[in-house]
């Protein structure tokens, strides 16, 4: 025995403890499910204890990537609270003696700095129009050709008119409405130039800011309109405007008001529609200003509908990046309303608009959230190639085979290794979603913790289903690395230089982002965006957001629930079909529905194959095995423990060579207790004659009978009887003699103290029992006692068929029995 460790036990070993082991002694048969999934899960378990290293550099990925963000927001708010964009200061002398007193506030600001000044008074700023600039005003075109649009020669000298629509119910109200809508000409009282702004209707085509405390008409390089139902000679109207202890002159350009009629509702939807067009630099090519339909407004019903300009607003994640110009559009509906029914000496006047007070503040970019998609994608998908590797590596170091060699089934595989791989990858995303909430990230503590559990949960079993499907195609663990870590760098590069793009273009066909989003990563990214605008804003991203129209999420979880089913069901096919010992064919779905397969009680012993029988000269100890196999064929009663009938091999000839037989025709019957060698020169074929009795071919034809079962049908029942000692060492590096042994007597259905002696009884029979040999890892045995551990792995649990190759014997080889 060995000696026992200092210390406490550790996570995993407690872990490993918990986990049931009955102490009855060994049943007869094979192993039940669920003793197989304890017997994997535990070799997992342990597996992952010896890889303790890489579980923390895997984990130290994101925490790197969350540090990173963390400063690089820290350098970013540094820069951007530099003097450039703080609030303007200047030193003041109140007292007259020299000494000056530093004094900070927007009138001592630029327009880059008064955004962060506090503003205990806001400004009072007159309300304005969106008006499209005189080169983007609605004119005749091939696809709006109405007459009573102007030319488009007025764009040459700039005065095209600034065009409103309506319509109604009532034509001749509707006319009466819009002529009370604009004034006839300019008004200005000097001693309330505020008020006497109200009297007339200005506009801009310069866009609002997020905030209005500062008037972007006023600090552009875009004129002030003065909407007019016609405009003179004199079209210039200078303004003196004060405000924050400084005068802003302003030279107010006339801007003639165009009020034309439309049949319906539809028709005014439609020439708005076709006068806009994004893409372009200019934004507008054809603008209308607004459109009113004043429904079944009469004498005692006032009821409106209007159309105005929203480019502006990001409606897509329900932020208001910018204002929108639309309160005044309202007011000189109401107004006209008002004059129509008190006449035009009564005016409803909206003298001003003004923000609210707010402290001084710092500017602010969220440079994680911008970054984090990209970022989070990379963090995320790296978990694929991990997964996948390590389902290539036991497909290429043949240790899947070896496990169902020893009685694995694939339920049980499946079972373990998905549960096993989702808990790592649970855990993984547990603590990337921990430590970014920790340090601050908005992108965790903005968004909903439910929506991003169910978003995480979805997806990771997306990837290891996906990590499962492609194996499959896959037999070098270096070749599925590579291709991984393209997959991971790929996928976000693509995602943020492309996938980016049509996602935020609305003309991009929706069916086509769906189309991309079959891919996985995309779905992936697609989530991670809509994460990360939402934590842009101020509550991050919540449930009822999902019927957001202008939302992607819905749109994505409903593609990976589905795809999550179809590639697991489409992976768990494929390596039923491709895997080797199953057994199964292309159909084999089909025919497990098709038809019932017997039970073993009712299925004859043996059954004769029909095969061509080789017309040839053969020796009379051949020929008598041959005629013995045919005897034993037709007595249900044999108790031979191995019979061979006419077993074939034959690989194809390729590039012009004939075929080539590895094993022509072997008839062969050996006994229950006999051991028996099979002895001749490379290439004769025993290799091959091996490989198809333990499942890893299959042959031509004929067919061959362990126990009574047939190794092409019935290989997962053989191997429940079966100890194989293949030609090369099938070990895992890093679990111990002992761990192995544990493992493969627990899949022979070997529990408590039964186990614990096999598994004692076989190192001392292969001499790797004493001196700590047994707790040493496999990877660090020589060649020989790796031999050894092997042999001792094919012969645990009592077998009754045990296949063993030997490619030559050395002298300090110990000397072993193969029973049949």
């Amino acid at each position: 025995m060995a000696e026992p460790s200092d210390g406490p036990a550790s996570f995993w070993t407690q872990a490993n403890a918990l986990l049931p082991d009955s102490m009855a002694e060994p049943s007869d048969g094979p192993a039940s499910f669920r003793t197989q999934a304890n017997a994997l899960l535990r070799k997992n378990l342990t597996f992952q204890r010896r890889n303790i290293m890489t579980n923390i550099r895997l984990v130290s990925f994101p925490v790197v990537l969350c540090l990173l963000l963390v400063l690089i927001q820290r350098l970013v708010d540094h820069e951007l609270n530099k003097g450039d964009l703080k609030c303007g200061c200047k030193c003041i002398n109140t007292k007259g003696d020299g000494q000056c007193k530093k004094e900070c506030g927007i009138q001592y600001s630029t327009i880059k700095q008064a955004g962060t000044c506090a503003v205990l008074n806001p400004r009072e700023w007159p309300p304005l129009l969106q008006i499209p600039a005189p080169q983007h005003r609605a004119v005749r075109t091939d696809f709006i050709p109405f007459n009573d649009l102007p030319n488009d020669s007025c764009r040459r000298i700039r005065s095209c008119p600034a065009t409103i629509l309506f319509t109604g119910s009532n034509h001749s109200l509707g006319e009466i409405l819009v002529g009370n809508m604009v004034p006839n000409s300019f008004t200005q009282n000097y001693s309330d130039i505020l008020g006497s702004l109200a009297q007339n209707v200005l506009g801009t085509a310069s866009w609002p800011d997020s905030q209005n405390y500062l008037e972007s008409a006023f600090f552009s390089d875009q004129p002030v309109y003065v909407v007019q139902r016609q405009c003179t000679g004199n079209s210039s109207f200078p303004v003196a405007i004060q405000e924050y202890s400084k005068t802003f002159q302003l030279d107010l350009s006339c801007a003639q008001g165009l009020f034309v009629w439309r049949n319906s509702s539809s028709a005014v939807n439609d020439e708005l529609y076709k006068g806009y067009r994004t893409g372009n630099t200019e934004r507008q090519i054809n603008e209308i200003v607004a459109g009113y339909d004043f429904l079944n407004t009469n004498f005692n019903n006032f009821n409106v509908s209007i159309w105005y300009n929203s480019t502006n607003k990001d409606d897509a994640r329900n932020e208001l990046r910018s204002l929108v110009r639309v309160a005044r559009s309202v007011n000189l509906a109401s107004n006209a309303y008002v004059q129509f029914l008190l006449g035009p000496a009564t005016k409803l006047l909206f003298e001003f608009i003004k923000d609210m007070p707010k402290p001084e503040t710092e500017v602010r970019l969220d440079f994680a959230s911008v970054l984090s998609t990209l970022f989070f994608t990379w963090v995320i998908i790296q978990l694929f190639p991990v997964v996948l590797t390590a389902l290539v590596y036991e497909k290429q170091q043949k240790l899947r085979i070896m496990m169902k060699m020893h009685g694995l089934g694939d339920g049980p595989y499946w079972l373990i290794s998905y549960a096993y791989f989702l808990c790592i990858s649970s855990i993984y995303m547990l603590c990337f979603v921990i430590f970014g909430s920790v340090i601050g990230l908005n992108f965790f503590t903005l968004n909903d913790y439910s929506m991003q559990f169910v978003f995480y949960f979805i997806y990771i079993n997306l990837q290891i289903s996906l990590a499962f499907l492609v194996a499959a195609f896959f037999s070098s663990v270096k070749t599925a690395t590579v291709v991984g870590y393209i997959c991971v760098f790929g996928t976000g590069l693509l995602g943020g230089f492309l996938f980016q793009f049509f996602i935020e273009d609305a003309s991009f066909p929706k069916g086509w982002i769906i189309i991309m989003e079959l891919y996985p990563g995309f779905s992936l990214y697609h989530g991670l965006y809509e994460f990360a605008q939402y934590s842009l804003g101020t509550h991050g991203m919540r449930w009822i957001d999902l019927s957001d129209s202008k939302n992607g999420m819905k749109e994505v979880l409903i593609i990976m629930v589905v795809e999550w089913l179809v590639v697991l069901f489409v992976a768990y096919y494929i390596d039923q079909v491709t895997s080797s010992g199953s057994g199964k064919s292309v159909m084999f779905l089909f025919e497990r529905f098709g038809k019932k397969h017997p039970s073993s009680s009712q299925r004859p012993s043996l059954q004769r194959q029909g095969s061509k029988v080789l017309v040839q000269m053969e020796k009379p100890d051949v020929s008598q095995e041959r005629e013995k196999v045919k005897q034993l064929l037709l007595d249900p009663s044999t108790n031979h423990a191995i019979v061979c009938d006419n077993l074939k091999k034959v690989y194809p000839g390729r590039d012009g060579n004939p075929e080539k037989f590895a094993v022509r025709g072997l008839s062969l019957a050996l006994p229950v207790g006999e051991c028996f060698g099979m002895l001749g020169p490379n290439g004769a074929g025993k290799t091959s004659f091996i490989n198809m009795m333990i499942g890893l071919t299959k042959p031509t034809t004929g067919t061959a009978y362990v126990q009574g079962l047939d190794i092409q049908t019935d290989m997962d029942g053989i191997y429940t009887s079966m100890g194989v000692c293949p030609q090369h060492d099938l070990l895992w590096e890093t679990l111990t003699g002992r761990e192995h042994l544990l493992f493969y007597g627990r899949l022979k259905n070997l529990k408590g103290s039964a186990l614990i002696q096999a598994v004692e009884e076989s190192l001392k029979s292969v001499n790797l029992f004493y001196g700590g040999v047994a707790d040493k890892q496999a990877g660090k045995y020589s060649g020989g006692m790796k031999r050894r551990l092997s042999v001792a792995i094919s012969l645990i649990g009592d077998p009754k068929v045990s296949l063993k190759r030997v490619s030559h014997f050395r002298k300090h080889q110990r000397p072993f029995k193969l029973t049949l």
